[in-house]
């Protein structure tokens, strides 16, 4: 799956990283998660061929148990300029 084909308004990453429509003083404080991981591809700008990834994602919203693999792969993806399928999450929690 490509993550060009999941930026929708329902994909929680799209709306994690999209500014809302007012602005206000008061932000909503960011839900982290760890996250440990590989890619598999030569074509992320800042990683070798295949890498070995962890550190900390932060969104604005809690991701759903049942998708939070899928979601967190889309959102690693982007950041890579990868598709998910080239992203193996290897270990991923909430930190609290």
């Amino acid at each position: 799956m490509s993550h060009a084909l999941l930026p929708k308004s329902g994909v929680l990453w799209n709306n994690s990283r999209t500014p809302a429509g007012h602005a206000t003083n008061l932000f909503t404080v960011a839900t982290k998660y760890y996250t440990h991981f590989v890619t598999h591809t030569g074509k992320a700008r800042t990683a070798p061929a295949d890498g070995e990834w962890s550190g900390v994602v932060e969104l604005r919203e809690p991701l759903p148990q049942a998708r939070a693999n899928r979601e967190l792969r889309a959102l690693l993806a982007q950041s890579f300029d990868l598709d998910s399928d080239d992203i193996r999450i290897l270990h991923w929690a909430r930190l609290h």
